[in-house]
């Protein structure tokens, strides 16, 4: 057993973290994929936030997403303020992995990328990584692409995959992918 991974004589528990800018979903995320009702600590926006949205999460949001074989899934999703930069690491301590949402609709994804990369390098650099890019019905043909070269051009491997944070089906997908990626 890993030493990331926590375990009892039935089943095993994974601790992945969800972070992205301020409106990507990653409150969605975790309200789609948890089996149980989830923590928010969600918070009227006060600052250039309320323009964009009624709320803000300003500590994290938790919940729980049960696997076939019995293993739980620990999802705890990040603020997406950087004023709440310093939950980030508290909440990365111990985690498998991170899944990174990019919102598509943002003036520049990729240095949203960066930037969040920036910050979570510790956890990605001794774990695994995966990117999903949310609103993107409208998205430009080539931000895919270049998300991933950004991703490659850094040797940071990750896969690349458009979601709806609403869908429990797409978010099952990043999380399966960075299981995968952590148990490969």
């Amino acid at each position: 057993m890993s030493k990331h991974t926590e375990s009892s004589p039935m089943s095993a528990s994974y601790k992945i973290i969800i972070a992205g800018p301020v409106g990507v979903g990653k409150t969605e995320a975790i309200r789609s994929l948890s089996d149980k009702e989830i923590v928010s600590t969600e918070a009227l926006a006060s600052d250039e936030v309320k323009f964009m949205k009624k709320t803000t999460t300003v500590a994290m949001d938790y919940g729980i997403m049960k696997l076939d074989n019995g293993e739980q899934v620990r999802l705890y999703g990040t603020p997406g303020q950087k004023r709440f930069d310093f939950m980030w690491e508290i909440l990365s301590e111990n985690a498998l992995g991170l899944i990174l949402l990019i919102n598509a609709e943002n003036p520049d994804p990729v240095k949203d990328l960066e930037e969040y990369l920036h910050s979570f390098i510790p956890l990605v650099q001794s774990s695994a990584l995966v990117v999903g890019v949310t609103h993107a019905e409208n998205m430009p043909w080539d931000l895919q692409q270049k998300l991933s070269d950004y991703l490659m051009q850094n040797d940071l491997p990750a896969n690349v995959v458009t979601v709806d944070a609403r869908s429990r089906e797409h978010m099952q997908g990043l999380v399966s992918s960075l299981i995968f990626a952590i148990s490969g």
